[in-house]
């Protein structure tokens, strides 16, 4: 007797868990392409915003079937379409798991055609946190003496990959492109890699502290986003600054911490690595408490301790494809260029970071 589909998925279900583990700790990945439309009462007219990435634009929240339906580009919709007074598009063609190779070659590259609408007035994208992942548990399972390899491979990808997908995006959107942005990395797991590792330095004979290791390479991978930006007509969309500093002067500098830590057009390498892991690390802190107020945090990390918290609800985006539809704005307008909740969830926070640049009109 044929099962039900209801008793059917129910069997399939342990399957797919399995499933979703391996996506996320081995080198598996996972297509989770979106599609939404923020309907906009009063207007039929409609334009596109395009995001390529990884998990973190996916909207990954630890399932194969479902994602956040607001993620950062889609938060971001929301606010062009109170901008605009227009419809907007949110279009996200994401693979959870890939590596910034993947994400150009499969995603920037074989989906170009999204970029490519009449419709289309920002693209977006991000890439290098599955890089960065799968080198820092790589070093993280070492015994016997250290191999940096990895992580130094991680850095070179990173770098040369995010040139070319900001040259390929400039050669192929469509010419009304009004925005472009790259969204820089946080740092998931920041205090859980305050620990010692298992192998031990060549020069030192010593064991390292992962977090001095990582902190440097991921400084290096973010300061050539945002350099890279700058040289190639892009916004960089610093996420590292709104996750790991506080929304106020936490240190006594005089400066509110996200500014002190924000990327400087025209710095250079060193300097902003010097600023990121000395002279401001004392302010850094760990993104699952992000302090909005000396006396308030928000949990901007889900359980994973790697992707984004949420709001809003999900949509299916995964084994069984990804959702096309739409739906009325959560808020039709925003007091101040913010939403209630744009500090209280890792997504809200980098949308609104992404609507900061955006154009006065399409």
């Amino acid at each position: 007797m044929p099962l039900s589909l209801p008793g059917a998925l129910r069997r399939l279900l342990p399957a797919l868990a399995l499933l979703g583990l391996a996506t996320q700790v081995g080198a598996s990945t996972l297509n989770q392409n979106v599609s939404w439309t923020i309907d906009r009462s009063g207007t039929s007219t409609k334009y596109r915003l395009v995001a390529y990435g990884d998990s973190i634009y996916a909207g990954y929240n630890g399932s194969t079937l479902n994602a956040a339906k607001y993620s950062a580009p889609t938060v971001d919709a929301e606010y062009l379409s109170a901008q605009w007074n227009a419809d907007i598009e949110s279009v996200r063609r994401a693979k959870s798991g890939a590596v910034a190779k993947d994400v150009y070659d499969n995603k920037i590259v074989a989906e170009r055609s999204y970029m490519q609408s009449s419709s289309t007035r920002v693209v977006t994208f991000e890439m290098c946190g599955n890089d960065g992942l799968q080198a820092r548990s790589a070093l993280k399972s070492q015994t016997g003496t250290c191999n940096y390899s990895g992580l130094d491979a991680a850095e070179a990808n990173c770098k040369l990959y995010v040139a070319k997908a900001m040259d390929y995006i400039n050669a192929n959107a469509y010419p009304g492109t009004k925005l472009k942005v790259i969204g820089n990395l946080y740092y998931p797991g920041y205090a859980a890699d305050n620990v010692q590792s298992s192998c031990k330095d060549a020069s030192t004979g010593a064991t390292i502290n992962l977090q001095n290791k990582f902190l440097p390479a991921l400084a290096r991978m973010n300061y050539w986003m945002c350099e890279y930006a700058r040289q190639k007509g892009f916004v960089c969309a610093d996420n590292f600054a709104e996750y790991m500093g506080a929304d106020y002067d936490r240190n006594g500098d005089g400066i509110v911490d996200t500014e002190g830590l924000r990327y400087v057009a025209g710095e250079s390498e060193s300097n902003y690595v010097t600023r990121i892991t000395s002279t401001l690390r004392a302010s850094i802190r760990d993104a699952n408490t992000h302090f909005v107020s000396s006396s308030s945090s928000y949990d901007y990390i889900q359980s994973d301790d790697v992707h984004p918290t949420y709001s809003g609800g999900t949509v299916s985006a995964g084994l069984f494809g990804g959702t096309t539809g739409s739906g009325a704005p959560r808020y039709t307008s925003f007091s101040g260029g913010k939403s209630p909740l744009w500090n209280q969830y890792g997504h809200e926070r980098m949308g609104w970071r992404l609507s900061t640049s955006n154009p006065v009109a399409p």
